[in-house]
């Protein structure tokens, strides 16, 4: 089973990187101040989920 992601939404900037990559995972929503990445549905698989982990630009995702 994969790890559960998380991510802080006061640190995301909405870049979509991770929306890019997994769309599965994440989507962009725009949150009132902005796009904001949020997690849509948890990994069945962490295919892809440490390279999405770092490459956002300000770590606002993480697992556990």
């Amino acid at each position: 089973m994969a790890k559960k992601i998380r991510i802080d939404s006061e640190a995301c900037i909405g870049c979509g990187a991770c929306a890019g990559m997994r769309p599965d995972v994440f989507a962009l929503e725009d949150q009132g101040e902005g796009m904001r990445a949020h997690v849509i549905a948890q990994p069945e698989d962490e295919h892809g989920i440490e390279e999405c982990i770092l490459s956002c630009p300000v770590g606002a995702i993480s697992h556990e």
